[in-house]
């Protein structure tokens, strides 16, 4: 792992977030680089709990799903310690938790289930839907220079997304894409749950000075491989917004319509009050 720790995510390749350091037994430490906000992405800590978990599994066995519950948010300001209990060796099935410290304690408890793979039939009834602008006409709202996103609200509730991850120098690793989908996952899920609340604040500024948030919680089922850095289209729906959570449900599709994921999120919606 190369040394990273002053240096910011913009300077940053996905596979140096991706080479974790062994620290013992099935424990591992990935690096944190600096951020604008200074908080760690959540998809970063996702995606490094993930990675760790993979290096306890046979190379055989792929990730079908994870779940995942953000305890507090990472600092960008010292190394991430991924720490990994084997909780079962199956013959078709093998998990594994993972938990992502910091020096204030836990930030990431992790759960992810792997699958040897299984001849079997494949069937979408999901399909791509026809009302998705291409990605051109969208409005741009990535961040750093790992994340590429366009993204807009066609209707109450609901937020499509095309989500690309900028990494050329990936390899054609299944593990990595697996990886690289975990990561740029988290930004597809908050703007479904802003679509849904009854202040609709299309300028982007305006909305982060009325709205305070976080992810709570964030699931992913893995259906079929997918290359992060093409284009992905998140379609995601809020289902419901209650206490200031909402629960966002969508479905990510290759470009050429083929269904990658399923995502499921837990959001905070806050508004922010005048002290």
């Amino acid at each position: 792992m190369s040394d990273t720790s002053a240096r910011s995510v913009m300077d940053t390749s996905f596979t140096e977030l991706m080479d974790l350091v062994k620290h013992g037994p099935d424990t591992f430490v990935g690096i944190a680089p600096k951020t604008r906000w200074g908080r760690l992405f959540g998809g970063q800590v996702v995606a490094q709990s993930l990675r760790a978990a993979q290096l306890t599994v046979d190379a055989e066995y792929a990730i079908h799903s994870l779940h995942a519950y953000f305890i507090r948010g990472g600092t960008d300001k010292e190394p991430v310690r991924l720490e990994v209990d084997r909780i079962r060796n199956g013959r078709s099935f093998t998990t594994r938790r993972v938990v992502a410290r910091q020096s204030n304690g836990a930030i990431l408890n992790l759960s992810a289930s792997f699958q040897r793979p299984e001849e079997a039939v494949d069937v979408q009834p999901t399909q791509l839907p026809d009302d998705i602008p291409p990605a051109e006409s969208m409005e741009d709202s990535g961040w750093g220079a790992l994340l590429e996103r366009r993204r807009t609200s066609p209707e109450v509730g609901r937020s499509v997304a095309y989500l690309r991850l900028a990494a050329p120098e990936l390899p054609n690793d299944p593990q990595l894409h697996a990886c690289g989908l975990a990561f740029i996952s988290d930004g597809a899920p908050t703007g479904a749950a802003r679509a849904a609340h009854p202040a609709q604040i299309k300028d982007p500024q305006k909305e982060r000075e009325f709205f305070t948030g976080a992810s709570l919680d964030h699931s992913i089922y893995f259906h079929r491989q997918t290359d992060p850095t093409e284009w992905l289209v998140a379609d995601m729906r809020c289902h419901t917004l209650v206490g200031a959570r909402g629960i966002t449900v969508g479905n990510m599709f290759t470009s050429d319509g083929c269904h990658g994921a399923t995502i499921v999120q837990e959001v905070l919606l806050r508004e922010r009050r005048a002290d």
